[in-house]
C-alpha cells in the first residue's frame, strides 16, 4: 500500500502545476485547504454511510476517494508520506499496531476545537 500511497503523492505534486482547466488535481490543490479539507471529510463520510448500509463495494471505492483527497490535503500542508509511515511505525513500538495513540500521551500537542460544532454546541443552547 505505501508504495500506491508514494506514487499517488509524485502525481499529486506533478499535477501541481497541471492547468486547472485540465486536471481536477490542480483545480482542487487551487481552491485551498477548506476546500480540500472539505472534501476529504464528505469522502469520509461517504466511506461510513456505505459501510453502515453493508455495501462493501461501495466502500472500496469511496475508500479510494479518500485516500487521494487525503494526499492531496499532505501535498498542501507539506506532509509527505514517509513521515506518516514514521509516526505509524512509532505508534506500533509503543502500543503495537492495531491501536490508536492515547490523546492523553501525544506530546506537544494542543486540543483543536472543531469550530464548526461547538458554534453549533452555542445554537442548541440559546
Amino acid at each position: 500500500m505505501t508504495d500506491s500511497v508514494s506514487r499517488l503523492y509524485e502525481a499529486v505534486l506533478a499535477a501541481r502545476s497541471s492547468d486547472p482547466a485540465k486536471s481536477r488535481t490542480a483545480r482542487l490543490l487551487r481552491a485551498g485547504r477548506a476546500k480540500m479539507a472539505k472534501k476529504l471529510a464528505e469522502e469520509a463520510v461517504e466511506v461510513v454511510i456505505d459501510a453502515m448500509h453493508g455495501q462493501p463495494e461501495a466502500v472500496v471505492r469511496e475508500s479510494a476517494d479518500l485516500l487521494y483527497n487525503l494526499v492531496v490535503l499532505w501535498v498542501s500542508a507539506g506532509v509527505h508520506p514517509d513521515e506518516v509511515w514514521a509516526e505509524m511505525k512509532r505508534r506500533e513500538r509503543l502500543f503495537g499496531i492495531a491501536e490508536k495513540i492515547p490523546k492523553d500521551l501525544v506530546q506537544g500537542a494542543s486540543r483543536r476545537k472543531v469550530v464548526a460544532l461547538e458554534v453549533r454546541r452555542a445554537r442548541k443552547r440559546r
